[in-house]
């Protein structure tokens, strides 16, 4: 039988990988993608604990996760757009040609 356990070891292994890919990428494509893989670590976790938790057979968590994955979706079309922004700009899509950010 699957347990709690087992979701959460996957949630670490999707977790793990997505931070390495997010500390050793250069090219910001690829970062976005990493972070989206950690979110998606965090979304599962939260299924796992809901399901553990009794939640209704884990319908409220399933909900959380949903609104969490229409977060995350707003989150990524805004970074893509700052990052097509900056490759117009400099015809480089790597983070360490990119501009710093001024305030």
């Amino acid at each position: 039988m699957i347990t709690a356990h087992h979701y959460l070891a996957v949630a670490a292994m999707l977790f793990g990988i997505g931070l390495a890919g997010a500390l050793t990428r250069r090219n910001s494509i690829l970062v976005l993608m990493s972070i989206e893989l950690m979110l998606n670590a965090a979304n599962l976790n939260l299924v796992a604990f809901g399901r553990q938790a009794g939640w209704e057979q884990g319908s409220q968590a399933a909900l959380w996760v949903m609104c969490a994955i229409a977060i995350a979706a707003a989150e990524s079309g805004v970074g893509l757009a700052l990052i097509l922004a900056i490759y117009r700009h400099r015809r480089s899509a790597h983070l360490d040609e990119s501009p710093p950010l001024k305030g």
